[in-house]
């Protein structure tokens, strides 16, 4: 069905008359009428009867006028969803609970004019960046190693510099600490289940425990955040890290305490990926504002990786 003359249709049933339809159009009369015949002949019904005082609908043609408003309705949003700027902006977030989540949340503060679809894929970076490439979302937030090769046209740029946490429960020997450094870490427990097949997280963390001498358990089944939690909460020998803008909640029983690592404190890099050729305008508004919030630790009181994994491995 031709979405014009259902355009012209309820143009001609606004206005009265097929004049004033094209008017209000800005094609011709001629247009309007021929635009409405095909459409009769398409229903095969007459949709009007013209008289002295204007255009008439018929019995059909007032059947019809509900349903042609729905197609108008329809085919306005279907234009919205992919027209750039106009639909909503696709942002992969990985996880709600951490910092990627966080800063987009804080976006939208500021932009609340801008409509936001939050998704989180469990994927690492080379098929996240295969989704932006392939379009099926905008962006995405992950660690990007320097060696890795993106698809073409999909562009980064470092946005979360997130330094660690380390989470314990009241009975833990740290969990007096006002800070730790990543040496008082080693020979206590990390556990970090799940992380074994993710990725370039799995890689970041196997260089972190390298690099310091740590033991990061990442095997076992994992049973959600609350379940770790609650693991903490009763333990005297169980830590895990968090990033220090990730979101935890516990209850008060817990005493769980959140511990600042630092000289050095390891930071995991989060980028921005994106396709280059986006036209979509509240991307470059989130690229601006993602660059304005960014704030680097001083590069001597840092740990960043350089994820090489072969060395890596051969540590492990």
């Amino acid at each position: 069905m031709d979405i014009e003359a259902v355009r012209t249709f309820v143009a001609v049933v606004d206005n009265s008359r097929f004049q004033e339809a094209a008017d209000a159009l800005s094609i011709t009369q001629q247009a309007v009428s021929k635009r409405i015949a095909a459409l009769e002949k398409d229903l095969d019904v007459r949709l009007f009867i013209r008289t002295a005082r204007g255009a008439r609908l018929t019995v059909d043609g007032q059947a019809f006028l509900p349903h042609a408003r729905e197609l108008l309705r329809v085919a306005e949003r279907a234009d919205a969803s992919v027209r750039p700027g106009r639909r909503a902006l696709r942002i992969d977030v990985v996880n709600r609970r951490v910092a990627s989540a966080v800063l987009l949340q804080d976006f939208y503060r500021t932009h609340p004019e801008i409509e936001l679809d939050v998704v989180t894929l469990d994927a690492d970076v080379d098929a996240a960046a295969a989704a932006v490439a392939a379009g099926t979302i905008d962006a995405t937030f992950h660690g990007v190693p320097p060696q890795r090769l993106l698809p073409e046209k999909v562009r980064t740029g470092p946005v979360i510099a997130e330094p660690h946490e380390l989470l314990v429960g009241p009975r833990h020997p740290l969990a007096n600490a006002r800070s730790v450094t990543p040496a008082q870490l080693a020979g206590h427990r990390i556990w970090m289940p799940g992380l074994g097949a993710r990725g370039e997280v799995a890689d970041y963390y196997a260089e972190l425990a390298a690099a310091f001498g740590l033991t990061i358990d990442m095997i076992g089944p994992v049973f959600g955040n609350e379940a770790l939690l609650d693991e903490l909460a009763d333990s005297a020998d169980l830590a895990t890290l968090v990033g220090v803008r990730s979101r935890y909640m516990w209850p008060d029983s817990y005493d769980l305490r959140r511990i600042l690592i630092r000289d050095p404190s390891p930071i995991y890099p989060l980028s921005l990926i994106w396709r280059g050729d986006n036209a979509h305008p509240a991307l470059a508004t989130l690229r601006d504002y993602l660059g304005s919030r960014r704030s680097d630790t001083p590069e001597s009181a840092c740990w960043t990786p350089k994820w090489d994994v072969p060395a890596i491995r051969r540590a492990a």
